[in-house]
């Protein structure tokens, strides 16, 4: 698929329409949806409708901005005003927002054209997709396979080029985790740097939107149109933001001396030696590059899995607490009393590993465990923060896996929870600290499957992280492949 820059030249010299781009994309997810399903719902008959507006427009003479008749797809746990907004969950199956999340009406400002709302795991929890109480997104370099989670619509979607970009949230590497696993870019920004009004929330203080696409460039001109101070969100950062596009090179000279630091504790036991492998050679790539590698220890960087789990569960057992059947959505039928209808509605509405978080959360909160967990847990949270502080100081940039192995088989961890948990080893600290993060490809294992670099960045370095991760996709070929989906 072509970028976003290529198809805003096309129709600025109206060589293409943006109602032709569109309904590309349209034809395109009605040839290959039945295989990948990457969306919950396609909103054709809106996408249409905002691209004639785009034409219409060009056709006046007037400017459009960057992302006007681009095909879009958001995940299904942000708000769309008159649109379904489900999170994949069958409590919230004809929930219809009345108003606009701050990220859709940025990029409905722009005149970007969404195609479709993209399945996700119920409520943004899991780490595969298998969680959605609708159906299974395969993953488009391998059908049998999943796309990662919890935004793995979103990524197969951009994998599959059924749209040219997307949206997804990251609550613990939600975005990068996927993106590794499907061959694409995804970037978690530093929190508070896009709005999460009509985000619908799992965990208020992880929880992050960003952007999904087939290379670093495009994901740069997605983010320019959703960071910002959003008066809305009470966490919104007011700082000003620049065009992240600006300073791109295809090399790392440009930029200074480089100083790129190695996460010792991200490589050991349970990493897969063949993505040790691609990554390791990542690092030699930018030590070719002129970087200065030098390894760093973040010592409490393995506590990130624990203490997330309960930090997450503890906010999600919160922010969940409003779908009792009362103010809007599923409501159970024929109940005794009031407590009934909560109990009825809330074990038919919600699926096996939203109730686990649920009571996880609700344990961990309770009179004499608040201290001894949740509040243990925020201690650890601090000192992983301090970890990436210190090595901040010694470094630029801060380089991983993305995640410990390539895509496994669908309905190959769907019954051992912990070990799904493990996929996130690599992603999670990185939320507790608010950084921003990127996952760019960086090789295939031996069963062609993706695998992704991760590249941490200081808070609001988004930038420079994009920068260097433009660097390195400039010098490889890992992001002009594509899967043949069969």
């Amino acid at each position: 698929m072509v970028s976003i820059r290529e198809l805003h030249t096309q129709l600025v010299k109206k060589e293409r329409s943006a109602v032709e781009i569109t309904q590309e994309a349209l034809d395109r997810i009605q040839a290959v949806e039945s295989k990948i399903q990457s969306f919950l719902s396609i909103t054709a008959e809106k996408a249409l409708e905002q691209a004639k507006q785009v034409d219409a427009k060009i056709a006046a003479g007037e400017e459009i901005s960057m992302l006007a008749g681009i095909p879009i797809g958001v995940k299904d746990n942000m708000c769309t005003k008159g649109i379904t907004t489900t999170c994949a969950s069958r409590i919230l199956e004809n929930f219809v927002p009345p108003y606009e999340s701050s990220v859709t009406q940025k990029l409905f400002d722009a005149n970007a054209v969404m195609v479709g709302k993209t399945n996700l795991d119920e409520f943004a929890m899991g780490g595969s997709t298998e969680t959605s109480a609708y159906h299974l997104t395969a993953n488009p370099w391998d059908l049998s396979r999943v796309p990662g989670g919890s935004s793995g619509g979103s990524a197969a979607a951009v994998a599959a080029e059924e749209c040219v970009v997307s949206l997804g949230s990251d609550t613990g590497g939600s975005i990068r985790q996927p993106a590794s696993f499907c061959g694409v870019v995804g970037m978690k920004p530093t929190y508070g740097l896009v709005s999460r009004y009509g985000l619908v929330a799992f965990a208020s203080s992880l929880d992050q939107i960003g952007p999904f696409a087939r290379s670093v460039e495009d994901a740069a001109l997605l983010l320019n149109a959703i960071a910002g101070h959003d008066p809305k969100d009470s966490t919104s950062i007011k700082v000003e933001i620049p065009d992240y596009t600006a300073n791109l090179r295809p090399d790392l000279k440009s930029h200074g001396k480089l100083k790129v630091g190695i996460i010792k504790e991200t490589f050991g036991e349970g990493l897969d030696p063949e993505v040790a492998k691609a990554v390791n050679q990542a690092i030699e790539h930018f030590k070719s590059m002129g970087a200065e590698i030098q390894e760093i220890s973040c010592p409490r960087f393995r506590y990130g899995l624990p203490s997330y789990y309960i930090i997450a569960p503890c906010e999600a057992s919160a922010n969940l607490a409003r779908y009792d059947g009362v103010k809007y959505g599923f409501r159970a039928e024929d109940a005794e009393n009031l407590l009934s209808m909560y109990t009825r509605t809330r074990a038919a509405g919600f699926g096996a590993e939203v109730k686990r978080r649920i009571m996880i959360g609700t344990y961990a909160l309770s009179a004499g465990y608040y201290d001894a967990y949740y509040l243990q847990a925020q201690k650890v949270r601090t000192l992983i923060k301090q970890d990436f502080e210190n090595a901040f100081g010694q470094v630029d940039i801060l380089i991983s896996p993305t995640a410990p192995s390539t895509a496994f088989k669908t309905g190959e961890k769907t019954t051992d929870p912990l070990s799904m948990y493990l996929i996130d080893l690599m992603t999670i600290p990185v939320n507790l600290a608010g950084l921003p993060a990127i996952s760019v490809p960086c090789g295939f294992d031996s069963q062609g499957m993706p695998i992704g670099l991760q590249l941490i960045g200081n808070v609001l370095k988004e930038e420079q992280l994009l920068q260097v991760a433009y660097a390195y996709e400039q010098s490889t070929d890992w992001h002009s492949k594509s899967p043949k989906i069969i």
